[in-house]
């Protein structure tokens, strides 16, 4: 569904043995090293050859276009008949020491072992195990450095081991590949465009929507913070009707929804609002921005489609309910918050709700702080803020808007590594082997990586940052951190309950942060905090 350049190829397998041939004293060393390179992964020659076959290639360039048909030749680049240089190299002449002639054997510095079992707790620090994140590590500090011949021995080396359809180690390794190549291509725009306009060819908006509710049905992923911001909304809902003296007129509630959940969130809010008794079941209304580059006719229809649904369950529940939807092209800072009829006569109590929103501001310039400020002048009852947790803002780029230098790419490559690492360790452990819900979740972090790796810092729309550097934010703004109470939690580990072992809630003191900086709650999968929930009051 996704185009991909699955497997980056500097050199195909017969233009080795040319090259080889040529070779003096250094052509034993290198089959030496080549043969300790497979000794773990592949123990005899016939699983190589299988694997190699399974590849469906042989270590071109391949732009797979169409997964279901990675296999058919038809998506092979022609090879090259002598090894690549310089002057036969068709690469943006920027880019073309890439390609020089090098020593592909294994660098004699390296310690790889293929044979450990890899952890989730290892690929937090990049290694034990984790052959992925050593050599692509190793990659991205070649590539810092300008050494062409090592970026060309590591990728040669994690071109053979990787595929987007092997085990979570190669799956890593292909994606991450693929971004390490579009960097130094100075490509990452033009390949993320073309990753993303095969996407959009491919897969409909229902379909993606399916995806959302299967992710939600097999990992807490999403849910964890569904449950935890209905909470804090309802909570705080309660609170301030039942201060208002009781007045004989029902309350209104109404939410702007700044998530791209696809209202899946919000059935168990209304179960839970309909348990109230009927005297004072409060109207709920809910606004949901949906962001795309251009609202099509698909994702008008679906969103109907949604509304009606939601109304049809209102109704079922006995709550007085009104849906809206804004469809808004472009940067969710420049949409015009004023502009939104959210107090309905001044009536309504507010409530914000941003999952994974926030970091799809552009980090460029002040917009982030700007966007939350703008969401504090509404004067809401509560926001809620969940977002992932991970620090992928360059170190040296301030905001977010100048460009990364050397120690900049390093730390978002490791960070990125990291956090991706675990995702696509959860999906290993939650999703069946075969499944399409999952292939199109790893492509989409696919792209996330791409975007991160292979794109200039202002341009990106996957900057995450961490619980602390958000609290930062909001308490800027004028927020104050509103504790989840022991209600809420207890129903976010009643939820998780019902997933795989492996998950876990974890507080701030339990997250690294003795200090309270960031308050709230964390979605731990193996012992990684990789999800913050958090609410905050004006």
């Amino acid at each position: 569904m996704d185009t991909l350049f699955r497997l980056v190829s500097l050199q195909s397998s017969d233009q080795q043995s040319s090259f080889n041939s040529s070779r003096t004293s250094s052509s034993s060393r290198s089959s030496k090293a080549n043969h300790q390179l497979f000794h773990h992964p592949f123990q005899n020659q016939q699983e190589l050859d299988k694997y190699r076959e399974e590849c469906g290639n042989n270590y071109h360039l391949c732009v797979d276009e169409d997964f279901s048909s990675s296999s058919s030749s038809k998506h092979l680049q022609p090879h090259l008949s002598t090894p690549p240089t310089a002057a036969t190299t068709t690469t943006a002449s920027t880019t073309h020491v890439l390609f020089e002639l090098a020593d592909f054997s294994f660098p004699p510095d390296l310690n790889i072992d293929f044979a450990s079992p890899s952890s989730s707790s290892s690929a937090a620090g990049g290694g034990g195990g984790r052959w992925a994140a050593q050599l692509l590590l190793e990659c991205a500090r070649a590539v810092a450095a300008r050494d062409s011949q090592r970026v060309q021995q590591l990728m040669w080396m994690l071109n053979e081991l990787a595929s987007p359809y092997g085990d979570t180690e190669q799956k890593v390794a292909s994606y991450f590949l693929q971004a390490l190549f579009a960097r130094l291509t100075s490509a990452g725009p033009r390949t993320l465009r073309t990753l993303a306009a095969a996407s959009d060819r491919t897969c409909s908006f229902d379909s993606t929507r399916r995806t959302a509710l299967r992710f939600q049905e097999l990992s807490p992923w999403s849910s964890f913070g569904h449950v935890a911001a209905n909470g804090a909304i309802l909570e705080s809902f309660l609170d301030a009707a039942a201060g208002g003296g009781g007045s004989p007129q029902p309350q209104r509630l109404h939410i702007l929804d700044l998530s791209n959940t696809f209202c899946t969130q919000w059935p168990t809010l209304l179960e839970a609002l309909a348990t109230r008794s009927a005297d004072d079941t409060p109207h709920l209304s809910i606004t949901t921005v949906v962001s795309s580059a251009s609202p099509s006719a698909a994702v008008q229809r679906v969103m109907r489609e949604i509304g009606q649904r939601m109304e049809k369950f209102a109704r079922l529940m006995g709550v007085p309910f009104k849906f809206n939807v804004i469809h808004h092209a472009g940067d969710l800072s420049e949409l015009d918050l004023d502009r939104l009829d959210l107090r309905e006569g001044g009536s309504a109590l507010l409530a914000v709700n941003c999952v994974n929103a926030l970091h799809s501001v552009s980090p460029a310039g002040s917009r982030r702080d700007l966007f939350i400020a703008a969401l504090r002048r509404l004067q809401p009852l509560i926001v809620t803020v969940v977002e992932e947790e991970a620090d992928l803002q360059p170190a040296s780029a301030g905001d977010g808007g100048g460009e990364e230098g050397e120690e900049g790419f390093l730390k978002v490559f490791r960070e990125s590594l990291r956090f991706f690492s675990a995702y696509f360790d959860s999906l290993e452990e939650s999703f069946p082997r075969t499944s399409n819900e999952r292939l199109a979740l790893e492509r989409a972090a696919g792209r996330a990586v791409v975007d991160l790796v292979a794109c200039p810092a202002a341009e990106s729309a996957e900057r995450r940052e961490t619980a602390a550097g958000w609290s930062l934010r909001m308490r800027a703004a004028g927020f104050a951190p509103a504790a989840f109470s022991e209600d809420v939690a207890d129903d976010v580990r009643a939820l998780l309950r019902r997933y795989r072992e492996g998950w876990s809630m974890r507080s701030a003191e339990e997250a690294d942060d003795p200090g309270g900086a960031a308050p709230g709650i964390f979605l731990a999968w193996k012992d990684q905090p990789v999800v913050w929930a958090s609410a905050w009051k004006p």
